[in-house]
This record gives structure tokens, sequence and C-alpha cells, in this order.
């Protein structure tokens, strides 16, 4: 095989000075190759193929349980106790407990209708239960709509509060906080919390209460998010089989073998006793869903997950409301890794099994190794070993295990089977924002609390006339605006590493560099997702 040096890539043609200076550097690069860049590259394959193995033993442990789950597990109804809530001919509505609805809202102009109107249809008693809409909306006019759309609801029966307050202080685990503190929520036994893009159907505090109500140990009853708008584009579909296989698997996993799981912050149902005994919402990180999750848990609470139990909600579209989306989802649990993994060690209520859970499976491995893995692996280090042919990358690390990773993502989502393959790819640039993301937590850099409200887009482009009329009242993207210089950077050097491959190479790495060339370069330019003009 050829040896590369800078030369390999200089034509000839080019004046002297620029032949002498690719020769300085080229002599430069023979230097400190061999005693260098081939020992380091060598650990970082080792290091990636030890991450690979861990990801591929988690994968294949949640494989196999899931597996038993569904041909020889009790459902959770048979599992716990439960009972159906009737109304009593004698005591009426008395017999249901006191549940309060909580909907956070910010700026919500497209979705605030359909969410308090979903919480307004619950199929509950009304004098047993109080919604609660939390605006911290900083537009005068929205604010306005949504206070009129509480009243609305009000002057109907229903015991509806609008409320708001002087500063945004925690985001949203502050204005889920400040809701639990006014009188009237002392009555309620229950908290079900809805984002303002969340459906639920009428029967969901039906399905769902009674597992709080018959069982005292558990604080938490998850459900499942359906997706209304996984047609969109090719974005949402993405994300619908990642998530996919996080509520199919992940959840489903953790709901039967430790009755644990992180809370996804939206629809779920919470025993306020526990909020409480854990130490209620903090701020501290980005996650404040799975803060209060990890700390109930090391109280001993246990939680339900229902798969069954299906809440529509709305996936971001655009790709810049994806990023914020993901950098928060990936940046809160390193920093939540980073402050809890003390507190979880010291932990004496639960067991060593359940510690040891925690900490590997469900922070390091899933929320950690996982982003890293597949940046560095895929990204960095198995480019690089097209460049310095000394180091080798074992066929089974390379691609068996991939593969087999990869095949078990995929069972969350059958009807998506046939876009895995761009999955992959698209998944492998989003490693780099989530990877930078995590190092952010682990290390509490700067943007390690940054929080932008995912944008939602409601029904505004689901009709033709309606997208004209944005089109014709807004001006339409600037190309520098979307521009993403890192995404466009390893395009550029996976090319580079392609290109060699293709040149010099014997294991046709290239065919999968080009692809990722193109997928990196598409993200680069911002063409993933709904186009929606800028204001």
């Amino acid at each position: 095989m050829a040896e590369v040096s800078a030369k390999s890539f200089i034509p000839e043609s080019l004046p002297g000075a620029t032949v002498d200076i690719a020769g300085q550097i080229g002599m430069l690069w023979e230097l400190i190759r061999a005693p260098l860049i081939v020992p380091l590259l060598r650990i970082s394959v080792y290091i990636c193929l030890a991450m690979s193995i861990m990801v591929f033993i988690e994968r294949l442990y949640m494989g196999i349980v899931i597996i038993l789950v569904k041909l020889f597990w009790k459902k959770p109804e048979k599992r716990y106790k439960w009972e159906a809530m009737e109304d009593d001919l004698e005591s009426g509505s008395a017999a249901f407990p006191m549940v309060l609805v909580q909907i956070p809202m910010f700026n919500e102009k497209e979705v605030y209708k359909i969410s308090i109107g979903a919480a307004c249809n619950l199929s509950w008693p009304a004098d047993r239960m109080v919604i609660q809409v939390l605006d911290d909306s900083t537009d005068l006019v929205i604010k306005d709509m949504v206070e009129k759309e509480c009243i609305r609801w009000a002057s109907k029966g229903l015991n509806i509060r609008y409320q708001i307050r002087e500063t945004r202080g925690g985001y949203k685990a502050g204005a889920l906080k400040e809701g639990l503190k006014h009188d009237y929520v002392k009555e309620c036994e229950y908290v079900v919390i809805f984002d303002a893009d969340f459906r639920p159907e009428p029967d969901f505090l039906r399905r769902s209460i009674p597992f709080l109500v018959h069982n005292p140990n558990v604080a938490l009853v998850q459900g499942r998010w359906r997706f209304v708008n996984s047609n969109e584009c090719l974005l949402t579909r993405m994300q619908e089989m990642s998530l996919d296989y996080h509520f199919k698997v992940e959840q489903e996993v953790g709901s039967s073998t430790h009755a644990f799981f992180g809370f996804n912050g939206t629809g779920g149902v919470w025993r306020i006793a526990a909020i409480n005994e854990a130490g209620g919402w903090k701020d501290r990180t980005t996650v404040e869903d799975m803060d209060l999750a990890v700390r109930a848990g090391l109280k001993g609470w246990k939680f339900v997950y229902l798969g069954d139990l299906q809440v529509k909600s709305e996936l971001p579209s655009t790709f810049k409301a994806f990023r914020f989306q993901q950098h928060r989802w990936s940046c809160g649990p390193g920093n939540l890794f980073r402050k809890m993994v003390m507190e979880i060690v010291k932990n004496k209520k639960v067991s060593l099994w359940k510690k040891f859970y925690v900490i590997y499976s469900f922070f390091f491995v899933r929320k950690i190794i996982a982003h890293m893995f597949t940046f560095f692996f895929y990204c960095v280090v198995l480019p690089l070993t097209i460049l310095v042919p000394e180091v080798d990358v074992p066929k089974w690390g390379a691609i068996y295990i991939p593969c087999i990773i990869t095949t078990l993502n995929s069972v969350g989502t059958p009807r998506s089977f046939h876009l895995l393959f761009y999955w992959i790819l698209f998944e492998n640039v989003m490693s780099f924002h989530r990877t930078k993301a995590t190092f952010i937590g682990l290390f509490e850099a700067k943007r390690a609390n940054e929080w932008v409200v995912t944008e939602k887009l409601g029904d505004a482009l689901k009709s033709k006339s309606n997208t004209k009329a944005m089109s014709k009242k807004l001006p339409r993207f600037k190309l520098g605006d979307r521009i993403l210089l890192h995404e466009l950077g390893f395009a550029v050097f996976l090319f580079v590493c392609g290109c060699y491959d293709f040149l010099y190479g014997k294991n046709n790495y290239f065919i999968y560099l080009f692809l990722q060339v193109i997928t990196f370069t598409i993200a680069g330019f911002g063409y993933v997702g709904t186009i929606v003009p800028s204001s």
C-alpha cells in the first residue's frame, strides 16, 4: 500500500515554494507518525472497540428482556393492583381523588388551544380536577390569547386557573414548582403534566390514576408518546425511529425489571407526596424531569410505564429546533450524572443491583458512551485509520457489531425499516452535537444550563393556503443563517479520507464515507426538515 504524505494531494505543477512547504509537512508527518500518531490512534481504536462492546451488550440485554417481557411477563394491570374508577351512587364524585393538571407554556401560539382543550375534555369529574395553565410567555398578545381561552373554558364549568410569574426563573422546573405552591393544590393528591403540544385521550386519567390509588408505593405512571406529525418530513421520521425504540424498549425494560426509568417530562402522572419527599422540582440541570425521577427512585418509589396509554404530541420539524432539543437532552443527563453519581453510590435505600443499573446502564452507557462511541468511532477514528494504514480495525468492530446494534435499534419502528441506512448516517451527524453537549454537561461548561423552548408549528404548515400566506408575509431564509460550519468541516475531512481510501485503500470504506459526506453536507447547509421562513 502506498504511504500517505502531504505530496499525495499537491499537484506537481504548483510553484516550487509550495512544493517545498508540502515536502516539509510530509517530512514532519513521517517523523511523528510512527512514534506518536500510530500509538495514539491504536489506543483510540481499542477505546472505541471497548465502547462498542459496552453498547452492544446493553442493546442485547434489552433485546432479550423485551422479548421475555412480551412473551412471559404479566401486563402492568396484572403485576399491580388495578381497579377501574367508577361513579358511586351514594358518594358521587367524592370517590375520585383530586387531580391537578399542569400545562406549562411559553409563547405557544400554534398549540395552546389544542392542549387546553384536550385537558378540559379529560373524562374526570369536573369538581375533582384542577387545570393549571402555567404561562411563562413573554409575548403579551399570546398571553392575552391564552388567558381568554382559559376564561372560555371556565365559563363552561371547568376549574381552570391561569397562572403567570414575574420572571422565568428555573424555566419549566420553576413554573411547575411555583404551580404546586398555590393553596388550592393542597387538596390534590396527584398531578399530571402535559406540555403545550400534548393531546391526551379523554380516558387518560381513568386508566392511569388507579395504579397510584391502589399501589401506595408507586410514584409515577408514564404514558407513551405518539407523534401526529411523524410523516411530515424525513427529519420527523428519523426522530420517530429513535423515540419509538426509547419507549418500546428502554422504558419498558426499566419498568419491568427495576420499576425505574426516566420521567419523560410530560404525559405522566405523579403522586404529589413522592415529589415532595424527593425534594421537589429542581432547576440545576436542563433535565428537571430525569432529576426528579432519579431522586424519587433513590427514595424507593416505584414507576409504572404503560405502553398502551398513548398521548399524541408533536415532533420538532425544523432542524434548528431539533438541534436545540438534542443539546438539552444530551447536556442535561451528563450534567446530572456529574452531580448525582456519588449520591447514588452512597444511597442505602435501594439495592446494589439497582444502583449499578442506574449508574452504568441508565446513565453511563445510554446517556454518555452511546453518543461518544458513535461520533468518535464513525466520524473520527475509523476515517483516520485510512490515512494511517499501520492501524487496523477488526471487521467485527467495524462492521458486524455495528450492524447488530443498528438492527436491534430498528425494532421500535418496523414501518421505517427501509430508512434504516439513512437513519444511521443522520444519527452519525447528530452524534457530533450530542457528544459536544454531553461534554458541556459533564464539565459544566458555558452552555450547560442553556434552555431553548422547542418550537412547535402545530397546524400552521398543514394547509397550502396558510403556507402561501406565510411565504408572502415573511422573507425567505438567508443562506448564511442556516450554514453550519462544523458539519461542513467534517464533510471535507471525510471527503479527503474517502478519496484516499478510493485511491489506495483495501477495505472499501469510501462507499460509507462518501454517503456520510453527503449527509454532513446536507445538514451543514441546513436542508434538513421543514424549511420555515424566518421573520
